[in-house]
């Protein structure tokens, strides 16, 4: 999942946010010398992340995108989960999405200067140019997809991505209704990311 789902499967507290959204920015941190709580987030991350490429139903959106883009698919699903969720907000959580997006906003600000630099560069344009309004068009999604595109290490044709996301976006969208409310009973049973952080058999946090 990407970033607004981390973030909202996380628990509501700025310690357990930036733990979830640090996941996708560990490199070269040393996060044995993080406060508990952001490393319980860390790991919460990591499990959501391994039981999102294991979902059949992930597996299968995969499939749906062409040869072009097959390589690239596993980041489309991601930004386009973020996309329907924000559109479909009100189907899987009562909390009003405004007020949401506002105090996630607030406490990844606050934070920053605690955040590795490519984290704190991204929070940074995050919260300025709001992103989350901008996901909630497929026209957001396209751009950041592209963006995505072209910041790849290796040549590609990425570019232009939405328009088989459009093609597609009747089978996708179902999909991850099948998909997301097994996300969430699964979040639901893992039960409070520190006590499970703690436990012998969690899942090693470090690099």
């Amino acid at each position: 999942m990407n970033f607004f789902a981390h973030l909202v499967l996380a628990e509501p507290n700025a310690a357990s946010r930036f733990g979830n959204l640090l996941g996708d920015f560990c490199h070269g941190v040393a996060l044995s010398d993080l406060p508990l709580a952001v490393q319980a987030g860390v790991a919460r991350h990591r499990a959501i992340d391994r039981f999102t490429d294991q979902a059949p139903a992930v597996r299968q959106a995969r499939q749906l995108f062409s040869a072009r883009y097959r390589r690239f698919a596993p980041v489309i699903t991601d930004v386009l989960w973020d996309h329907l969720l924000l559109v479909h907000w009100q189907q899987f959580d009562t909390r009003p999405l405004s007020d949401l997006c506002a105090e996630i906003y607030q406490q990844l600000w606050q934070q920053r200067e605690q955040m590795p630099a490519p984290m704190a560069a991204t929070v940074t344009a995050l919260v300025e140019q709001n992103w989350f309004k901008h996901y909630q068009s497929l026209q957001g999604i396209g751009g950041a997809l592209d963006n995505i595109a072209r910041r790849l290490r290796f040549a590609n044709q990425f570019d232009g991505s939405v328009m088989e996301i459009r093609q597609q976006l009747p089978e996708l969208t179902s999909l991850f209704f099948a998909f997301y409310p097994q996300l969430q009973q699964q979040v639901t049973n893992w039960g409070p990311e520190l006590p499970s952080f703690l436990r012998p058999s969690a899942p090693d946090t470090r690099d």
